[in-house]
């Protein structure tokens, strides 16, 4: 939902010492479609100057304009096209690393034999010490099938695997946390479930990802049941949760009362249905919505909204959520005046948010602020720290409303950079846990090493 398809590339060029070339040269790439990144200064003479110049462009159409544009600005000669994303993955993004060197003897017979018997025997007569001294305590498995990856659909676990890798890298980054990729090569539901379950003493929570509906909806309640570690599929309640933050902060600019303003959700696919249910939960009033699946619809109804279509939604709905990846399909007169529009599918939404706003909308937005990152990485912290057995409703909107709380005046949401929004998700989520019995140690705040 947040996902954009482009296609970046870091073009090196060699410009004139002339005033005015890379003025004309930005205006070149912007003219023939491309956005312009970062530009480093590399060498500079008194007669050229050379520089790295990153652009993204649509499509490889688009890239081919963009750099004959370049090639045909006066002044300038390129030297060099690179693609620095490919370069980045090559070997990978992730690795696992020792905590401590291994530089003597002694060290040697106390991380591996013979004094790591010991530690086997402990936590073998009291397995609940694993977490204490094993990496399980930190550990998280992002499993997936690759059967609905960003918006490219079945691609297969392999192709997955670099979004895999980099959930991982945000982990770490962002909380500490060590996420392991799990490739399944499989799509059967049943075999899904049993291999999780049987890798599960591995991981202190499991996180699953890019699983297709309405699979996806069977495999969390059925893992939820089996396991006493936490278990979530991160496209359904990670994207709820910083939709549903999204939607406070809109009502919180538009002075809009949520409960009692009438919510529309358009596309009840993994995200969606999710988003309906976390809005139902929080006003307590049920949630229009509108798919084109019959079975998406009866499964919505099932979890108390209400059937609805595009056009009844438009009309009747103050907050209008549309996840359906289809552009343009909220049409300009559709809009109502005071209505909160957050047309999230991406690259292009549902309704550009300035054509909503010029057609009466109080508020629009798009998906390219609304990224999960600010919700899972905090989410998994906390259940993790308080040893919660599960993951609550309860704690999600613990989360939303954090990440609310911490949205800086005129923005939709933090920075998903910011590592205070996910330390405060993180507090939150493990204080619910506690405050619900669900957690089986006391809370220790995660801090940087």
């Amino acid at each position: 939902m947040a996902w954009e398809r482009k296609i970046m590339r870091t073009v090196r060029v060699r410009n004139s010492q002339k005033k005015g070339v890379l003025g004309k040269l930005l205006t070149a790439i912007a003219e023939a479609g491309g956005n312009t990144g970062s530009i480093v200064l590399l060498t500079e003479t008194t007669q050229n100057v050379v520089r790295d110049i990153t652009i993204t462009a649509d499509d490889e159409k688009s890239l081919a304009a963009i750099l004959d544009a370049i090639e045909n600005n006066e002044g300038t000669r390129v030297l060099e096209v690179r693609d620095e994303v490919l370069e980045l993955h090559q070997k990978g993004k992730i690795a696992i690393r020792s905590r401590y060197p291994i530089d003597s003897l002694t060290t040697l017979r106390r991380v591996y034999t013979p004094g790591v018997a010991e530690v086997c025997l402990r936590i073998a007569k009291d397995p609940s010490q694993a977490r204490l001294y094993t990496s399980i305590s930190h550990m998280v498995a992002i499993v997936t099938d690759g059967t609905a990856v960003l918006g490219l659909g079945d691609i297969g676990p392999l192709g997955a695997m670099p979004v895999m890798e980099g959930k991982a890298m945000l982990m770490e980054t962002l909380v500490g946390l060590s996420g392991i990729p799990i490739l399944l090569n499989t799509k059967d539901t049943d075999e899904i479930i049993n291999t999780v379950a049987a890798i599960s003493p591995t991981f202190a929570a499991i996180q699953l990802e890019d699983i297709s509906a309405p699979r996806c909806f069977e495999i969390e309640e059925r893992l939820q049941a089996m396991l006493d570690i936490p278990v979530m599929h991160d496209d359904q309640h990670g994207t709820a949760v910083v939709c549903t933050a999204a939607m406070m902060v809109a009502s919180r600019e538009t002075d809009t009362d949520l409960n009692k303003a009438v919510i529309g959700q358009i596309g009840l696919g993994a995200a969606g249905h999710a988003i309906g249910q976390m809005m139902m939960r929080l006003t307590g009033n049920p949630v229009y919505g509108a798919d084109l699946s019959p079975l998406a619809l009866e499964r919505f109804e099932k979890a108390g909204g209400i059937k609805s279509n595009l056009k009844e939604i438009m009309e009747k709905c103050d907050i209008v959520v549309a996840t359906t990846g289809a552009p343009n399909l909220i049409k300009p007169e559709m809009v109502r005046k005071g209505q909160i529009i957050l047309a999230l599918s991406n690259p292009n939404p549902e309704i550009d948010p300035d054509v909503a706003m010029e057609h009466g909308a109080a508020f629009a937005a798009d998906g390219k602020s609304v990224n999960n990152v600010l919700g899972f990485p905090g989410i998994f912290r906390g259940i993790v720290d308080s040893q919660a057995s599960r993951i609550t409703h309860e704690m999600y909107l613990a989360a939303a409303k954090t990440i609310a709380e911490m949205t800086p005046p005129g923005e939709l949401v933090p920075s998903p950079l910011d590592k205070k929004v996910h330390r405060a998700v993180a507090r939150a989520v493990a204080e619910v846990a506690i405050k619900q019995g669900i957690a089986r140690a006391e809370y220790v705040p995660y801090v940087d090493e």
